[in-house]
């Protein structure tokens, strides 16, 4: 099995603890209010949403996905830092055995970096083509610049 990394950092007008807050610790909530075509539900398999905890998305009706389960690797709200691995989907990845998500928000000013990193665990033999991994990133874009729209929208909420 090989790994691929594929590293980024996305820039936000909010404060780190506000997309923190909105994306990790109260994803269950704002998620499917902010984008609810999109995430039907968030809800907590195994847990309360701390390490170890295994959380299932359920996306919308017009999504090629119905869902994904991810484990909760290592939390730490006081630093802006979660990593965590998806470990099952609906859909059945012929070249992926799992995704390992590194995500870190930097205060700059008064709004945020968010710096992520992603390993994708390729079976052996397989090849995973950059233009694969750029369409879901692209996707995974959307959502955070959707919830960073609501959070600047709505200063109150996740404050």
């Amino acid at each position: 099995m090989g790994v691929i990394t594929y590293s980024q950092e996305i820039t936000s007008v909010v404060a780190p603890s506000r997309m923190f807050k909105a994306l990790f610790l109260d994803s269950q909530n704002m998620l499917p209010k902010i984008v609810p075509e999109g995430i039907k539900s968030i809800e907590f398999i195994e847990g309360d949403g701390g390490v170890g905890s295994i959380k299932q998305t359920n996306f919308g009706e017009s999504s090629h996905i119905k869902y994904i389960k991810h484990k909760i690797d290592a939390l730490d709200a006081s630093s802006f830092y979660c990593k965590y691995t998806m470990i099952e989907s609906d859909i059945k990845f012929d070249k992926i055995d799992l995704v390992v998500e590194d995500v870190k928000f930097v205060a700059t000013g008064s709004g945020c970096v968010c710096k992520m990193t992603s390993e994708y665990h390729v079976q052996e033999g397989c090849e995973l083509k950059e233009e694969d991994i750029k369409k879901g990133k692209d996707r995974a874009m959307g959502l955070y610049k959707a919830i960073e729209e609501y959070l600047v929208a709505n200063p109150d909420v996740c404050a």
